[in-house]
């Protein structure tokens, strides 16, 4: 199926592929939210079951995490802390977007909170712009190419491309921030110690490794000149009209020199503190940036093709694209159709994708597979 095809069956919510006939019309545009607001639609008046989806988010309401509200199982769950964290979380929130519209929220959606390894979808958004300005020429090039900070510097990480990167293929070896990609050591990493294993050749194993993707972030710094958040605002919040209260918190060591000022390198995750910190609204934004192809009201923020190759799994991970996890399966999100995709987060805090009813679902500090909870909005929808 061409992109345009694909394009036109999403932003139809059509199931079944497009044929090309000149008496097909086109399809409406889509509904973009203005900055500061976002229309409402009474589930009803878009062919939604109102009783249904009240059931569904009475049920998201029921099943909150067992996260500490004051972060106090941090250190035991991730280790030493690098970065601040809130005093407090938010209880379990959300919104659900069909056809562009807010048709469901429940809890403190403005309450701005760590979003954890959300985050990692971000840097694969960043990503996205670096490549359609030109500052990546190819994922398939070695970093080592354009990034000459001795990140890279040695035979295997030499051999490192954005695509590993993305993909968490890397086998990137070494310390950054004070946190070895080994994860060996109790005090540093917590319950998420890991046992030594033999490092394979970069791109021939997957692993969920959050300081190669500090390194991936470094390395975003590195070819655009200038913070990765400096970014993430300039070409993508900004773009889409996303609030003034986000904010991408480094670690109180994690700064490197630039054009003679120390400016921060910022994380993929929450894992030992700082991060992204957010509102339910900015993440349903960034998530309805992903379900329109990258594209925001006539400007393309990210390449088509880009967006497409993210979200095709990658050869050794569980379902894994471009630090989104994927469903193709049918395993990582069950009941959901393989079209579905999401960026996940500890806590839990989800943005959940169905290309295939035009949904975002955002639902943060729940327990149990978010998939369930979109099944449930699924099958309200008539």
């Amino acid at each position: 199926m061409t992109t345009f095809t694909r394009r036109w069956a999403r932003a139809s919510g059509a199931v079944a592929l497009v044929a090309y006939c000149g008496a097909l019309a086109a399809p409406p545009a889509p509904y973009f939210p203005a900055p500061g607001e976002w229309a409402r639609k009474a589930p009803a008046a878009l062919g939604m079951d109102p009783a249904a989806l009240a059931a569904a988010v009475e049920y998201a309401q029921g099943h909150e995490t067992e996260r500490a509200l004051d972060f106090s199982d941090q250190e035991a769950t991730f280790g030493t802390r690098l970065g601040s964290l809130p005093t407090r979380r938010a209880r379990t929130n959300g919104l659900v977007i069909y056809k562009g519209y807010v048709v469901a929220e429940f809890g403190d959606t403005a309450f701005v909170d760590p979003t954890y390894s959300v985050a990692k979808s971000m840097l694969a958004t960043v990503a996205g712009v670096a490549l359609r300005e030109g500052r990546i020429g190819k994922l398939d090039e070695p970093v080592a190419g354009r990034v000459r900070d001795g990140g890279y510097a040695s035979p295997r990480n030499a051999q490192v491309t954005w695509k590993q990167h993305l993909q968490q293929e890397s086998e990137w070896e070494g310390s950054l921030w004070g946190k070895n990609a080994d994860f060996i050591g109790k005090e540093a990493f917590g319950a998420g110690e890991r046992m030594p294993r033999t490092l394979g050749a970069p791109g021939s194993h997957y692993e969920y490794n959050d300081v190669r993707i500090n390194r991936f972030a470094l390395s975003l710094l590195r070819v655009f000149d200038k913070p990765v958040p400096d970014v993430f605002q300039e070409q993508v919040m900004d773009v889409i009209g996303a609030s003034t209260t986000w904010k991408w918190v480094p670690y109180t060591n994690s700064y490197v020199e630039l054009k003679g000022r120390q400016v921060p390198s910022v994380s993929g995750g929450t894992r030992w503190g700082g991060g992204m910190w957010i509102n339910s609204w900015d993440m349903a934004r960034f998530g309805y940036l992903w379900l329109r192809d990258g594209a925001w009201n006539g400007r393309q923020v990210l390449p088509p093709e880009y967006v497409e190759q993210a979200l095709c799994p990658s050869a050794h991970g569980p379902d894994y694209g471009y630090l989104w996890w994927l469903n193709t399966k049918g395993k990582n999100l069950p009941g959901m159709p393989t079209t579905a995709y999401a960026a996940l987060g500890a806590g839990s805090n989800t943005i959940l994708v169905s290309p295939q009813h035009d949904l975002v679902i955002v639902w943060r500090w729940h327990g149990g597979n978010a998939a369930e909870f979109g099944k449930r909005v699924i099958g309200a929808i008539r």
